[in-house]
């Protein structure tokens, strides 16, 4: 359970980093990120490159996030 200083924090906090400040962001994708974007591709009809690193896909889900409407608070 997560105390009242540390919701308080939240806000100010470090937890959303910049893909590009990754430790691991040049290590390949991970599954659930190649699933997903495979996914937002198909919807977006756009080619899914499995190439990408880390820091790349999760650039690119933001991308197609927006493209799409998904992952968007209703």
């Amino acid at each position: 359970m997560t105390d009242r200083q540390t919701q308080a924090q939240a806000p100010h906090s470090n937890m959303e980093k910049d893909p590009e400040d990754w430790v691991t962001g040049d290590e390949p994708m991970t599954g659930a990120q190649r699933s997903y974007l495979k996914t937002l591709s198909e919807e977006a009809k756009v080619e899914f490159d499995d190439k990408l690193t880390k820091a790349e896909a999760s650039k690119r889900i933001d991308e197609l996030q927006e493209q799409t409407g998904r992952g968007q608070p209703a």
